[in-house]
């Protein structure tokens, strides 16, 4: 059954790479959040794992939301470490767990790097004119934003 939403094939492929990209990073930074959330030592423990359990439960809906946008765009969604591999920018977390403040900082960085993926993605969004793909890119970017605000907040 052929896919006819207004988009081309061709705009329907660039945005579903970029949207790629963002599952890969998206899913790399829930499984860090949750890593440094079971992990997490220090005088502000309660704090920081209460923080982090919120951020990576955002991060798992978001990654389903992104999985199903690349489906409806009619391409197949990556779903693998080897595929996200491939395609993430956010560092995976390091053997041994750093002190919470290399861990705040860590994942302020990475939610500030998602951000600027999904800003990437909307303008190739916005090229296309995939009004649906804008409003995730936005939402994602002011999710991001937020959570690298409310990260920064406990070291300065």
């Amino acid at each position: 059954m052929s896919l006819n939403t207004g988009l081309s094939e061709e705009d329907r492929k660039s945005v579903a790479e970029g949207l790629s990209r963002v599952l890969a990073d998206t899913y790399t930074l829930y499984l860090k959040t949750q890593n440094f959330h079971w992990n997490v030592t220090g005088p502000q423990f309660g704090q920081l794992h209460s923080l982090f359990e919120e951020q990576y439960d955002e991060l798992r809906v978001a990654a389903d939301d992104v999985a199903e946008r690349i489906r409806a765009l009619g391409h197949f969604a990556p779903g693998s470490y080897v595929q996200f591999a491939e395609l993430k920018s956010v560092a995976e977390a390091p053997a041994t767990p750093p002190a919470s403040d290399d861990m705040i900082r860590q994942l302020a960085g990475d939610n500030e790097t998602l951000s600027r993926v999904a800003r990437s993605v909307l303008t190739a969004a916005e090229n296309a004119g995939d009004e649906v793909t804008i409003d995730m890119m936005v939402e994602r970017m002011a999710a991001h934003e937020k959570a690298a605000w409310m990260l920064r907040a406990h070291i300065q």
